[in-house]
C-alpha cells in the first residue's frame, strides 16, 4: 500500500478557487479502481492550509494516479492559486 499526505496553502483571495478545484479532483480520484482514500481536510486555525490524507492499493496503483490526465491538469491550475510550487508531499509506512 502507498499512503502520503499532501500539503499545500491557497494564496489569500484564492481560498474558494481552490475549494472548486479540489472538489472535482477529489470526485475523480475516489473513482480510480487503485484509490483507497482521499481525504482532503483544510486546518481549523487556518483554512488556508490544505492537508490531504490518501492512500492507494500498490505502486502500481500510484502510477496510474499521478499519470492521470486530470491530475496534471490540477496541478498546472492549483499552482497558480498556492504559496508553495507544488503540493509537498510526505511518505508515511503504518506502524505495527
Amino acid at each position: 500500500m502507498k499512503t502520503l499526505f499532501a500539503e499545500f496553502t491557497a494564496l489569500p483571495g484564492h481560498e474558494e478557487r481552490v475549494a472548486h478545484l479540489m472538489a472535482g479532483l477529489t470526485e475523480k480520484v475516489r473513482r480510480e479502481p487503485g484509490n483507497i482514500a482521499f481525504l482532503p481536510f483544510t486546518r481549523e486555525d487556518d483554512p488556508r492550509r490544505w492537508f490531504v490524507f490518501e492512500q492507494y492499493r500498490d505502486d502500481d496503483a500510484f502510477r496510474a494516479h499521478i499519470t492521470a490526465e486530470y491530475g496534471r491538469e490540477f496541478n498546472a491550475a492549483l499552482g497558480h492559486h498556492i504559496v508553495e510550487d507544488g503540493s509537498q508531499l510526505t511518505w508515511l509506512t503504518e506502524a505495527e
